[in-house]
């Protein structure tokens, strides 16, 4: 894939070298800043001052003004020339002999006797190593020796500092540090001039073809190798690049990163460092010479000098890139960056990143292009102005200039491809979802989460009610038309309600239940409508719309309040009696909400207990005085007005006592009412006698002895045999129901209680699972109180056991012994001990006021020989 690195310039014409000799030809080069200095083959050397300047179409030329000829006396040729410009002098070798001469004037400078002769070739060291500024370290071949002369070219002198042999006859060699790239007669090989260490590289025969022995950089070298390769050779022997391959006929070479120039006798060629390619080719007949200097390279055929005035990278880059060439366009980039200082390369690179991504944003690459606009920092509004109408109306943003691609907008990109267009949209919306999470698009959040929105409308997309539900820039202004244009309402309603609009919002949504708007968007949105109110801090609206809600259904709409979270002191809190208060003409919300309030939140309030009993009452009084009503619905309420009457203790018993007076059918519920007032006997006769429902009597006495003592619950149901076994009731005695309470209750009867209540005649059989029982149950408690006296006999004697242990041996008290506090004797044993078991008066703690425990006390005096 060819590209434009290099530019042909004339530098010096024909007639300025040779003017009308034919004969003369260049044999050497060398360019020293503007300076230009020509070796000819009758001994001359011209000297040439170059100036650099600009066409009117931009392209680079030069002008060559001559300054000086000076011929070296001898009839040969001058194949050499090196310039030390830090000694302002010119290194010749001409006639196998090397000289030195001035600069500015030509003229020969005396070496101190020195000369070199019989040389063949020499070469500079690039990178001295002896550390004087004002020296040159120069590498000779001799013809006369297998070996390279080390020599140090001073201002007026010439020395030769080391002499090193080589295995064969050196034919050209290139010189860096210590390190010297020798061809040889039949290879090439790296030379250590210090530690005379060498390590041979690959075989060439220099009589076959010239050798080309080229330092490049640091430790590292071009080579002619067999086969038209250029081989790449650092000081250890290793070749860190791969090779190029260029002309069999390759007469010399240079490099000028990241490309290598090669001439041959038709053509120049550049093949790329980078990835070896041909890039370029220059026709150029008669080519003799190619050297760089100083990042110029020089190119010569033997009647004129030329420069190849390599291109700036970033036109090549471009060049590369309207060519679609992306990955060769990057990889020259990343390759520019050791020649560009490091701010400018990073602003260079990022673009080259963004028109790469662009280029393959058009061939529909989508994935490459989201991996170059992300490296390259892509200002994502470059990309969202290719959608029309995406980006917001009041949005400030203009395109880079130079662009970065050459699309006028989507419309241009897909032809009127509806397949392409879709394409394109997925891609923005999947981009714009990662972009906006990364800092860099907090600038302009509006013109992204604008455009993102717009799109999910556009498309349907499932992501645009949650886009809205969370932190969110979108423009209200531009956003609200486009929703309503995609018939999005109930995200139009999501949008106002983010932009504080929750009265609009609502009114949307209300519409859309109502069905003057069509949205399909949430089937279940009257409940979402619900929700929303019962989370609302507006009361206003919250009382605004709680009729339509209850209006359309109680049980959902109740919830606008039965939903809402405790918030007392709080803005939004409602007081449950305003809500009751509202409530009275939804009479099932009514009872939804009271019930909220007693059985879930349980609250402790006589009035709203009182109020969902009366509710429940009410009710079950209703359907009992409907005919159509049906089993089941009765019974459920039924169960409703048991279940609170049983369960609450805070209602008004006697308000509905008397409210369920009159209703024969409601006797289990009047009966626990009568347990509610202590009223067990009437409770109690209303079960057995009125009802006969001996299970409903024994249950009532477990639930009304709940949360009592076994008295208590001992004497409720002693009352209920008495009811069982009372001879003036209507069918007298219930004989069985007394048996039977009897045998499954043992436990919990006193049975000589039980035993004086129950008539002579019964039979000892008959009773016998009761009599079994009372007696385990009286054998038990035996047991369990011997037990317990056991335990505490045994918890008193450890008790004695611990107080004599803590009460220790005798304290010795006598008339001679003293008081520690007063210094007195002790008249009687009483005292007091102090810790440590000293004794003192007990008047005496008491006149200090020490407050210091008593171990000890004697209480009976001890009689001893001391006492």
């Amino acid at each position: 894939m060819s590209v434009k690195a290099f530019e042909l310039v004339p530098a010096v014409e024909r007639e300025q070298v040779m003017g009308d000799k034919v004969r003369i030809n260049i044999e050497c080069i060398e360019c020293c800043g503007k300076h230009l200095y020509l070796g000819t083959n009758d001994c001359f050397i011209h000297h040439f001052l170059l100036e650099e300047h600009t066409t009117a179409k931009g392209m680079p030329a030069y002008n060559a003004q001559k300054l000086l000829h000076k011929f070296l006396g001898l009839k040969k040729p001058v194949l050499e020339l090196k310039a030390a410009s830090a000694l302002e002098r010119l290194i010749v070798l001409c006639d196998s002999t090397i000289t030195v001469v001035d600069m500015v004037t030509l003229e020969p400078v005396p070496t101190g006797g020195n000369k070199l002769k019989g040389v063949t070739a020499f070469c500079i060291n690039e990178n001295p190593v002896t550390g004087d500024p004002f020296c040159v370290e120069i590498a000779v071949v001799s013809a006369r020796k297998r070996a390279v002369q080390i020599c140090l070219v001073y201002e007026d002198r010439l020395q030769v500092l080391k002499e090193v042999a080589t295995p064969e006859q050196p034919c050209a060699l290139s010189l860096d540090g210590y390190f010297i790239c020798l061809a040889l007669s039949t290879q090439y090989m790296i030379l250590n001039y210090s530690t005379a260490a060498s390590q041979d590289l690959f075989p060439y025969d220099c009589e076959e073809r010239k050798p080309i022995v080229k330092r490049i950089g640091r430790e590292e070298f071009l080579l002619a190798a067999p086969g038209g390769l250029g081989m790449f050779a650092n000081a250890e022997g290793i070749s860190q690049r791969a090779p190029v391959s260029w002309s069999e006929n390759v007469i010399a070479a240079s490099v000028c990163f990241p490309y290598v120039v090669a001439l041959d006798e038709g053509f120049v060629t550049v093949h790329s460092m980078l990835d070896q390619q041909l890039k370029q080719t220059l026709p150029f007949r008669d080519g003799h010479l190619l050297q760089d200097f100083e990042g110029k390279m020089v190119l010569a055929s033997t009647k004129a000098v030329y420069i190849l005035v390599p291109l700036p990278l970033d036109r090549q880059i471009q060049d590369l890139l309207v060519s679609h060439r992306v990955e060769e366009a990057l990889t020259l980039t990343e390759a520019a960056q050791r020649n560009i200082p490091k701010e400018k390369y990073q602003i260079l690179y990022k673009r080259i990143l963004q028109q790469a991504g662009f280029i393959q944003f058009g061939q529909l690459k989508f994935l490459e292009a989201k991996e170059h606009f992300r490296k390259g920092q892509l200002d994502v509004r470059e990309l969202i102005s290719l959608y029309p109408l995406l980006l917001p109306a009041s949005s400030t943003f203009t395109r880079s200039h130079p662009p970065l691609h050459e699309f006028a907008d989507l419309n241009h990109l897909t032809q009127g491809d509806k397949e392409k267009v879709q394409r394109f949209k997925r891609f923005l919306i999947s981009y714009l979802h990662e972009v906006r999470s990364v800092e860099s698009a907090n600038g302009f959040r509006e013109d992204v989460d604008t455009a993102l929105l717009k799109l999910y409308a556009e498309t349907g997309h499932d992501s645009l009610l949650d886009l809205l539900a969370s932190d969110n820039a979108c423009l209200l202004t531009d956003c609200a038309p486009w929703l309503e244009k995609h018939l999005k309402y109930f995200a139009l309603g999501l949008l106002y309600h983010y932009n504080g609009q929750d009265s609009a919002a609502l009114q949307m949504w209300v519409k859309i239940v109502k069905g003057d708007l069509q949205d399909s968007t949430r089937p279940d949105l009257f409940e979402y409508v619900v929700d929303f109110l019962s989370f609302c801090s507006n009361l206003d609206l919250v009382w605004r719309h709680a009729d339509w809600a209850l209006q359309r259904d109680q049980k959902i709409g109740v919830q606008i309040f039965t939903k809402r979270p405790d918030s007392e002191g709080k803005r939004g809190h409602l007081n449950p009696d305003d809500v009751i208060g509202y409530l009275q003409k939804h009479n099932k919300a009514l009872v939804l909400y009271l019930e909220h309030l007693v059985l879930e939140k349980r609250l402790k309030k006589e009035k709203y207990h009182t109020h969902l009993a009366v509710l429940y009452a009410d009710r079950v009084l209703g359907l009992i005085s409907r005919p159509t009503v049906t089993e089941e619905q009765l019974s459920a309420a039924r169960q409703k007005l048991q279940h609170l009457l049983k369960e609450s203790s805070l209602y008004r018993v006697q308000l509905l006592l008397n409210k369920l007076q009159d209703c024969e059918l409601l006797l289990p519920e009047r009966a626990t009412l009568h347990g509610k007032l202590e009223e067990h006997d009437k409770a109690l006769h209303i079960l057995v006698h009125q009802l006969k429902d001996s299970p409903a009597a024994e249950e009532y006495c477990s639930w009304a002895s709940v949360n009592q003592d076994q008295a208590y619950r001992q004497n409720l149901f002693h009352q209920l045999l008495s009811v069982y076994l009372d001879p003036d009731v209507p069918g007298g005695p219930q004989t069985i129901a007394a048996v039977d309470l009897l045998n499954r209750h043992a436990n919990v009867f006193d049975a000589v209680r039980v035993l004086d209540l129950l008539p002579e005649e019964w039979s000892l059989p008959l009773l016998r699972p009761f009599l079994c029982g009372a007696l385990r149950s009286s054998v038990h408690a035996g047991c369990t109180s011997r037990v317990a006296v056991g335990l505490a006999r045994a918890e008193n004697l450890q008790l004695k056991h611990d107080r004599l242990k803590y009460r220790g041996g005798p304290i010795l008290v006598s008339e001679k012994k003293g008081c520690k506090l007063c210094h007195n004797t002790f008249s009687e044993p009483d005292c007091a001990c102090l810790p440590g078991g000293t004794p003192v008066h007990i008047h005496c703690v008491t006149k200090k006021a020490l407050v210091i425990p008593v171990e000890r006390q004697q209480e009976n005096a001890h009689h001893s020989n001391h006492t």
